[in-house]
Parts: structure tokens; sequence; C-alpha cells
């Protein structure tokens, strides 16, 4: 049943993850499906604890109660992506340079394998419910964000190469649950209180660590690892260069928005006191 990775012309020989097992191809499939059940029972607890508990959900549109519900399971997916990639980078020994004889860039391990996976669940059932209201809950640069990552996310699940840098990428979604935070805090009229104030410049400062920082460290890495990287299957290689890179320019844009938008309000605040 295992299944063998032949790229042709790509010259994709895939090193460790030649021949895959029927085992963790049932691993994979039962963590990406995880993933989307996850999605459908938070969306689910998300309409029936904010219709008990926040007395303007019964106010919202239908679009809005879609997208405050979308956005229940977009923040537990943020929560669990970025403490998940935060310890297999930081607290696990995977990537640990001296840890292992393997090159970096070919390591994985079942956990890593199971967190991109359900990820790629996530991304394929936000997907689904934005192109399902298109453009309601997203224009396209949504759609494109979602395919490049469920792109990039198969690919290293499938190749087992290029893990370290795809965990990277998905610990930038720390910074998911403070944009949801801010459009809740919007669309229920609080937009002028302190609290929305003070998540704006957590936002700001978050957006700063996670999705400029952590990126200029991310192109860094991949330059002094340049040698291991090159050494990864042709397709996986170049998504690799050119999703990164499209990735970085949009979160220069947002944080960009996201500046004008934290000067605007302070602004704001400053002449209402």
């Amino acid at each position: 049943m295992g299944f063998s990775f032949s790229f042709g012309l790509l010259a994709g020989s895939v090193s460790s993850y030649e021949i895959v097992s029927p085992r963790k191809e049932i691993q994979w499939l039962a963590s990406l499906f995880t993933g989307i059940i996850v999605c459908v029972v938070v969306y689910r607890l998300t309409a029936i604890f904010s219709s008990l508990l926040f007395d303007g959900y019964s106010k919202l549109t239908n679009t809005q109660k879609i997208d405050w519900n979308n956005r229940g399971f977009s923040t537990f997916h943020a929560l669990f992506a970025s403490f998940a990639s935060f310890y297999l980078l930081i607290l696990s020994n995977i990537f640990n340079v001296d840890s292992r004889e393997e090159l970096v860039v070919n390591r994985s391990s079942t956990l890593s394998d199971s967190v991109l996976a359900i990820s790629t669940g996530y991304f394929l059932a936000d997907l689904a419910v934005i192109l399902w209201n298109f453009p309601a809950l997203g224009g396209l640069e949504f759609v494109l964000h979602h395919g490049l990552s469920i792109l990039s996310l198969i690919q290293s699940l499938l190749s087992g190469q290029a893990q370290i840098y795809i965990l990277m990428v998905l610990f930038t979604e720390s910074t998911t649950p403070f944009v949801n935070l801010r459009w809740h805090l919007d669309v229920t009229g609080h937009k002028n209180s302190k609290f929305y104030i003070w998540n704006g410049i957590a936002l700001f400062f978050g957006w700063l660590v996670a999705r400029i920082i952590l990126f200029i460290f991310f192109f860094i890495h991949l330059w002094t690892h340049f040698d291991e990287v090159k050494k990864i299957f042709p397709l996986c290689f170049y998504t690799l260069l050119v999703v990164s890179t499209i990735l970085s320019m949009m979160n220069i844009f947002w944080f960009w928005k996201i500046a004008k938008g934290m000067v605007k309000t302070l602004s704001k605040a400053k002449h209402s006191k």
C-alpha cells in the first residue's frame, strides 16, 4: 500500500521518505481529518456559547455570525499551531544542530508530521468557508495565503523535508488571536474601548516579533544553511523560496496597515480626552 515518491523531471528523490508505510499514511490522513473535524466542532461550539454569553451576537447579520464562528476555530488553531511549533523548534531537540547527524532540513518526527497534517486540515476547512462565502469573509489575498500554506504544508509533510521552516511560519499564527479579537471588538461596538486600544498595541508588537523579526531570522537561517537547503527536492526547494518571499511581502504590507491603524486609534483616543 505504501507509495513511492517520484518527481520525474523534478529529480525528486527523497531519502528517508522514498517508501511511505501504510501506517504513516493512515497517521497523516487521521491527523488531517482530525484538523477538519475539530474545526467543525469548534465552529458549532463557538455559535452555541456566543449566543448564550454575548448579547451582541444575536444582533449580528448572518454573514457576521459565520465570520464570528469561523474566527472561533481560527483562534483555536492559532493557539495550537503556535504552541506546538514553539515546542518542536525550541523545547524539543529535533532541530537542534548537534542532536542528530541527519541534515536539519531532513528532520521530522511523528509529532511534527501530526502538527503539519492537522494544520493542513484547518487551512482546508477555513479555505472552504472563505470560498463558500466569497468574498464576504476575505478577498483573493486570503485565498492566496491559504493556497500557498496548503501547498507548502503538504509538500513538507509528504517529503519529510523543510519542516523546520514550515514550523517557523506556523508560529506566525500566534498573532491571529489578536487579529480576531480586534474584529470581535469592532463588530460588537467596542472600538473606542481601552481594551481595543491595548489589543491593537499587542497586535502591533506581536506582529513585529512573530511576522517581521522572525522572518528576518528565517531568511538568515535559510542563507546560513543553504548548502543543506539545496538538497531539498526541487519542487519543495522552489516553493520554499517563492512562498516565503510572498508571505514576507504580505506580512510587511499588513504590518504597515496595522501600524497605520494603531497610530490612528491612539491619535483619536488622545484627542477624545
